[in-house]
């Protein structure tokens, strides 16, 4: 029996997120979010390949033998990521190439092939699709707040380089907080992304304590207490 649609959307957003809860797809996760565009251009990537692996591993779950699935799961995954890569040198060939390895190594991201084989091989094609896009969106969003994060504090800005991603016109939309700010180099560099990966995992941490266990909490206080008779 497939899970619901809010368990899914739960699930990818918050509950089991990839980044956050997960842990993974970290190295491709802190190495590009130095930029608001580099996150989104990275997490765009690896939405799509989420959700038409999922898709298409549902569609011939039946039909793989369970001794070579593995290698199929990776095939398929490998053949999209290889089109995903082929559209990008051609459309954004600057992007890519502030991406760099990391657009190719999405074929190593053990969050796709982990859905591969625990969600899509068993489950639907609609649920299975709808899987990958929450996996997907809960990672670009983590991506995008990370890579925003680190430029404001690293280098004053938001937005900056947009036009890699949406063209030259874009350039209007990148925003400078203050023009006298040299920028803060560590936020820019490997330490920065394990800090400000760490303030969004102790941020979400404290969010569930103070909407989730809190009432729960409250609730198993007033059953302890005695009734007056």
């Amino acid at each position: 029996m497939s899970a619901s649609t809010a368990e899914i959307t739960r699930s990818g957003l918050w509950k089991n997120n990839v980044a956050l809860v997960q842990l993974l797809g970290l190295c491709p996760l802190l190495a590009v979010t130095s930029t608001t565009i580099n996150g989104i251009g990275l997490g765009l990537a690896t939405l799509i390949t989420l959700v038409l692996s999922n898709t298409i591993i549902s569609a011939i779950r039946n039909v793989v033998r369970t001794e070579v699935r593995l290698p199929v799961f990776v095939l398929i995954i490998a053949s999209i990521v290889t089109v995903i890569e082929l559209t990008m040198q051609a459309w954004f060939y600057d992007l890519y190439l502030v991406l760099g390895i990391f657009i190719p190594l999405i074929v190593t991201n053990c969050s796709i092939i982990g859905r591969a084989e625990g969600f899509a091989s068993k489950n639907p094609v609609a649920a299975s699709a709808l899987d990958g896009f929450m996996m997907g969106l809960g990672f670009l969003i983590v991506l995008t707040i990370l890579g925003m994060l680190r430029e404001i504090i690293g280098f004053g800005t938001i937005l900056a380089n947009a036009n890699l991603m949406f063209g030259e016109g874009a350039s209007a939309l990148q925003f400078t907080l203050n023009e006298e700010y040299g920028g803060f180099l560590m936020a820019i560099l490997p330490p920065g992304a394990f800090f400000g990966l760490a303030l969004l995992i102790v941020a979400k941490n404290l969010i569930e304590t103070r909407f989730y266990q809190a009432p729960a909490a409250k609730i198993t206080d007033s059953e302890a207490e005695p009734v007056a008779t």
